[in-house]
Formats: structure tokens, C-alpha cells, sequence
């Protein structure tokens, strides 16, 4: 399905809801808690994160402006205006900044890589131009095979896509360092792209069709009849970030496609790539909105899941709770283990109101709901 540039645009934010922690049993110490503390309430949608010394860059995209974060909590631009910022990352040597960028409201018009140098150079890589040229899901088969009339019928009514393969589409949403390059996770292309200094295109991966049985309840709930009930729908596979594991493995994040809403119920993924030979292996999943991830010190995995408003963290394939924060969007890892996050302003208008923030989470391993504090 085509996607618009607001990827993330009437997502319905979710409340939070304040819990009691779990006590330590008699005779234990309790060990601490992830400790949210808000580093800054002045951005809208922090859709990315990047730490880089002493530095936290930010893209907040519903501003478009990339940039870092300042003691005060404002945020001081480095690329202003950067419509559409969604990924960011400050090379290994700190020489090269790289942004995604993406143009057009209904309808993308551009998408694509900013790589600023120290010395004024700037390199866009047009990812939206290697899309229209190389369109790498092209032949991945989406929707339902082989459908009746009935089902035909009733998909087309409600908006669904029947049967195709990968349409012409691409947003440029997080970026990655690896080894001389970039890897972007294209979440138009539902592709692992790779870009060279010079600003040259490529594709690493295209991440497989996501199939889901459509139950009576997904059905009741989309308003369709009972003849799609048993079907299977391939939906697209939505890459939303991707990290360099200490294995030199690629990590990746996707959304499930379809209604990105728990409707059909929580269908987001997390992959491990080989960048070699571009397979990709499905890790965990389970996820409500996944949208960002991040590795920590141990190797484990942290995803941000943007419907649940929670952070979950994967340990040897094993998805856990770790910690709730309304509306978290970004999580990245930190020096001495701290895990920093980034937080939506309310999408939906019928819901309290509340600014978008960043917060470092202090270490702790010590389960619980929690509010910011400053």
C-alpha cells in the first residue's frame, strides 16, 4: 500500500496508566528501577536519536529540523529547515552527520539521505529516485492469492488493496553506519538500502510479505464480512530502524502494514540481517508499533513500541517489559549502559495533551510503570 510521509500521522496515542512497582520479596534488596528523567520537553516528535559523546542529536520531524540537544532542554538546529526528519547518525570518526529526509504530504515528492561533511560537503542520495528506477519488493506478492469475489469484493470496499506486488514508494526513515557506508531503513520500499559516500544507491535486503490470518474478530472489527474470515493477507513489511549489532549483524524493526492500530493485534517484528547475503530472520515479535530499537551493553535488544507505550527488551529471542513511557517513539543506547528515549507529542485530539520529550533512562532492571520526572 502506498504510504504518506506522515508515517506515523493518526496514530491514536495511548494512555498511560500509573501502576504500583512490583515489590521485592521479604529478605531481598530491591534493585533499582529504568528511571525516566526529562532532559527536554521542546520537541514535537523526536522521531530519531543519536549519541555521539557528549552530544544528543535529535530529528524531530513534524518540525523538520535536525539538531542537538542543549542544557536547557532547547534544541539547537544543524539542519533547519530538514523537512520530513526521521533518522539520524553522526559517523564513527565525527566527520560525517547523516539525516533522512522525506517531501510531500499526500503523496511523497522526495525522500532520500543528507550526508553533511565537517568541511561544508553535502551529499544527498535520492532514494526515491533508486525506488522509481530499481523498485526492490517489486516482485514480492502482497494482499490475498487467489481470491474469490466474495473476499475481492469485500477488500475493495473496505480500501484493501486485493493482490499486488511492491509499489513505487519510498521513505527514507533511519540510517545506519556500516563498515564505509550507510544502511537506510526505507519504510516506503520496505527495503535495507545501502549508500556510499558519493551518495551512490543500493539494496541490502527487501524484508519478506507479513501474512495474517484474518480471525472473526479482525473481521467484526474492519467491518468485513464473514467470507474473508480464514483468509490470509500478505501484508508489507515496514523497516522503521535498523542498528549494527556487536556480531556485525544488521537489527531492524518493522511494523506490520495494514492498520497500524492493535485492530489486527500486535504484528510488529524485530529481524536480524545478514548484510552480506541480505537473509533476514525473524528474532522476536509481538510488538505494538514498533519504531525504534536499540542494543545495549549485553547485547540485548531494546524496542520502542509506540502503541503499547512501551519500551520491551529482547534477551536471547525473549521479549520482556522493561518500561512504559506514553507515546515513546525513538529509544537509543547510551555510554554506561543508560538508555535514552524520545517521546510524541498527543496525536489524538480526544486524548490529554502532553509535549513531546526526551528522557535518559537511568540503568536499572527493576520492572515497573513510571511517570517523567524532571
Amino acid at each position: 500500500m502506498k504510504k504518506s510521509r506522515a508515517l506515523w500521522a493518526g496514530f491514536a496515542a495511548l494512555a498511560l496508566v500509573l501502576a504500583t512497582p512490583t515489590m521485592a520479596s521479604a529478605g531481598q534488596k530491591p534493585k533499582p528501577a529504568p528511571d525516566p528523567v526529562v532532559k527536554s520537553s521542546q520537541v514535537v516528535a523526536p522521531f530519531n536519536l543519536d549519541l555521539a559523546g557528549k552530544k544528543v542529536y535529535v530529528a524531530d520531524g513534524f518540525v523538520g529540523i535536525v539538531g542537538t540537544l542543549s542544557a536547557d532542554g532547547s534544541i539547537t538546529p544543524t539542519a533547519n529547515p530538514a523537512p520530513g526528519a526521521s533518522g539520524v547518525e553522526l559517523s564513527r570518526d565525527g566527520r560525517t552527520l547523516a539525516f533522512t529526509t522525506t517531501e510531500g504530504e499526500m503523496e511523497i515528492t522526495g525522500s532520500g539521505l543528507n550526508l553533511w561533511g565537517a568541511r561544508g560537503s553535502k551529499v544527498y542520495a535520492d532514494t526515491l529516485a533508486y525506488e522509481t528506477a530499481n523498485n526492490p519488493d517489486q516482485t514480492i506478492a502482497y494482499g490475498v492469492a487467489n481470491p474469490s469475489a466474495c473476499v475481492s469484493e469485500a477488500l475493495t470496499a473496505a480500501g484493501f488493496p486485493v493482490s499486488y506486488t511492491g509499489l513505487v514508494d519510498s521513505h527514507a526513515y533511519s540510517v545506519t553506519q556500516w563498515g564505509r557506508k550507510w544502511v537506510v531503513a526505507d519504510a516506503g520500499a520496505n527495503a535495507l538500502l545501502t549508500v556510499d559516500s558519493r551518495g551512490n544507491v543500493g539494496t541490502l535486503a527487501v524484508l519478506p510479505a507479513q501474512p495474517t490470518t484474518i480471525t472473526a474478530a479482525m473481521a467484526t472489527a474492519l467491518g468485513l464480512p464473514d467470507c474473508v474470515v480464514g483468509v490470509a493477507y500478505r501484508f508489507e513489511a515496514v523497516p522503521t530502524d535498523v542498528e549494527v549489532g556487536r556480531d556485525g549483524m544488521l537489527y531492524v524493526t518493522t511494523l506490520p502494514g495494514g492498520p497500524e492500530s492493535p485492530v489486527l493485534g500486535a504484528r510488529g517484528a524485530l529481524w536480524r540481517v545478514n548484510p552480506w547475503t541480505g537473509t533476514a530472520t525473524q528474532i522476536a515479535s509481538g510488538f505494538l508499533g514498533a519504531t525504534n530499537l536499540a542494543i545495549g551493553q549485553r547485547g540485548e535488544i531494546y524496542v520502542a513500541e509506540y502503541f503499547a507505550s512501551t519500551i520491551s527488551v529482547v534477551k536471547n529471542g525473549k521479549k520482556s517489559h522493561y518500561l512504559d513511557l506514553t507515546n515513546v517513539v525513538a529509544v537509543e543506547s547510551g555510554p554506561g549502559g543508560s538508555l535514552w528515549a524520545g517521546t510524541t507529542i498527543s496525536l489524538d485530539p480526544t486524548a490529554p495533551q502532553v509535549p513531546g520529550t526526551i528522557v535518559e533512562i537511568v540503568n536499572g532492571k527493576w520492572h515497573k510503570k513510571a511517570t517523567l520526572r524532571d
